[in-house]
């Protein structure tokens, strides 16, 4: 079984604008480089082992968004001989805080995956109309694939919505390897598309739970699938204003 890590951006303290999306839901994900490197300390202690980067046993490190600090996340993983996969939100390509052309090129080059983030981030992607989730996909992976010469077949679903309808959307637009946010190590067949969960890190999470995660834990996988499936039903009920009070909720509890 693969047991996927999902991150985001890795920043200076104070700085969390500079990469990636910025607000109150989007800087709970981004941890500082002494974090960061404290959560890769903890999982080669407790793994000894790189991450894979293929469809085989072990653990995964995958960072969505394309905030430009990725290629600080990259040196990072490097200095241990690592590597992993960073997903793109096409849109945004050449914005102050997200990764240019070169940047995606420079990491593909130096050995990491590349994979489409979708191309606009849609709030949520799963209640979008199909034709508008398949456009997400086969635009963005066209993008990707003429800046890399090659095609790109692996994707992550944005904000956490994902529908079986997604997948689908997906597998037509021509990718073979979808992650979600699901914290499940467990992955489906949907047409010819892998769909395959992951585990997300944020700020507040400790280094040994990431090492946990990564090793697959039991007891921490149930409380991570708990957890999640409760935020799931809110996000059910509630709809669109589920991201309103989200946001309201982190930055009046950030501090």
């Amino acid at each position: 079984m693969i047991r996927p890590l999902l991150y985001h951006d890795v920043v200076e303290p104070g700085r969390e604008a500079e990469s990636g999306f910025h607000g109150a839901g989007a800087d709970r994900y981004k941890l500082t480089v002494a974090q960061f490197r404290s959560h890769l300390d903890a999982i080669d202690r407790s793994l000894g082992n790189a991450p894979s980067l293929g469809r085989v046993e072990g653990w995964q490190i995958t960072f969505d968004d394309g905030g430009k600090s990725a290629t600080r996340a990259a040196d990072i993983l490097e200095e241990r001989g690592w590597h992993g996969t960073f997903f793109i939100t096409t849109d945004r390509i050449g914005e102050p805080a997200f990764l240019d052309v070169a940047g995606i090129r420079e990491l593909h080059g130096r050995g990491h995956v590349i994979g489409t983030h979708s191309c606009s981030h849609p709030a949520r992607l799963s209640a979008c109309p199909t034709n508008k989730v398949f456009q997400e996909w086969a635009e963005s992976r066209r993008v990707l694939s003429e800046i890399l010469g090659e095609a790109v077949v692996v994707g992550s679903v944005p904000g956490g919505y994902y529908s079986r309808a997604v997948a689908q959307a997906a597998d037509a637009a021509g990718l073979r390897l979808l992650y979600t946010s699901e914290p499940s190590a467990r992955c489906r067949l949907v047409g010819d598309c892998v769909v395959q969960g992951r585990f997300s890190i944020h700020r507040k999470q400790s280094a040994m739970r990431a090492a946990l995660l990564a090793r697959g834990d039991r007891p921490a996988v149930i409380r991570e699938w708990l957890q999640w499936n409760a935020r799931k039903a809110l996000k059910r009920v509630a709809g669109r204003e589920y991201l309103r009070v989200r946001e309201f909720l982190l930055r009046h509890t950030s501090n």
